[in-house]
């Protein structure tokens, strides 16, 4: 009966080995006295340095939606890093308070550069990381601060936008981009859909090599599963979500040549 359930045992702690020991842990940070908090998760069975994801929240700051996506790209092999652009403590919860949040940001675009690249160098800095070999993903709001992360000049090899804010006040700066970008969209997203010729054409004129793909039906916000349609135009979408999942994960085998 012992060499039984020592079989066992030693059956499951294979497995356990196996798969790897994720690593999820909080970051503090600061920008100047601003006490900032990301989320940085990683499969600590990996050797090497490995390629990094920066990985931007939504409008409603760092909470468990971009720390799950975190995971996911843990589970990959990448190292995964949430940036707090907000500042710790601060989310918000309404629809009115999302929008002021927000848009503090969207109105004063140098700090929004700022904040996302202190989140780009607590990635860097960490030792598990191949510096070379950096991308950063964003939603919806966080999808618009990584095209800001790319047009402030920063020295990453790929930005991944899903539903993002695509508007841009300073447009001639997209010549910054050394990325190559890959934009998923939904096809029926009125909060966006006015801004897509403009953003294309601030693409094509600063010669940016990027991708624009565009789910049907889709509206704001398809990735999120807490999205319910309680809010007009703002619903999750399992078969977009899963394939600009899919989409992400090429774009990133091919920028990182694995």
């Amino acid at each position: 009966m012992k060499k039984k359930l020592f079989a066992i045992m030693f059956i499951l702690f294979a497995a356990q080995s196996a798969q790897g020991k994720m690593v999820a842990q909080t970051v503090e940070y600061k920008d100047g006295t601003t006490a900032l908090e990301g989320y940085l998760a990683y499969d600590d069975s990996v050797q090497g340095p490995r390629p990094g994801i920066l990985v931007v929240h939504e409008w409603n700051g760092l909470g468990h939606y971009v720390q799950g996506r975190c995971d996911q790209l843990a589970q990959l092999g990448y190292v995964a890093f949430a940036p707090d652009i907000y500042g710790k403590g601060v989310r918000p919860s309404t629809f009115e308070a999302c929008k002021a949040e927000s848009g503090k940001y969207y109105a004063d675009r140098k700090l929004l550069r700022q904040r996302v690249n202190l989140g780009l160098e607590q990635l860097k800095g960490n030792g598990n990381v191949d510096p070379k070999r950096i991308a950063a993903i964003g939603y919806c709001f966080g999808g618009a601060t990584v095209l800001e992360l790319g047009r402030s000049g920063a020295d990453v090899a790929g930005i991944v936008t899903f539903h993002g804010g695509l508007d841009d006040p300073t447009p001639a700066d997209a010549k910054n981009i050394k990325a190559k970008v890959l934009i998923c969209q939904g096809g029926a997203d009125k909060f966006t859909l006015s801004a897509v010729s403009g953003f294309k054409k601030e693409m094509d004129e600063a010669k940016v090599d990027y991708k624009f793909v565009t789910y049907k039906g889709a509206v704001h916000g398809f990735t999120n599963p807490d999205n319910k349609g309680t809010v007009p135009g703002l619903k999750y979408d399992a078969k977009a979500d899963k394939a600009s999942w899919k989409e992400m994960v090429k774009f990133f085998k091919k920028i990182f040549k694995v």
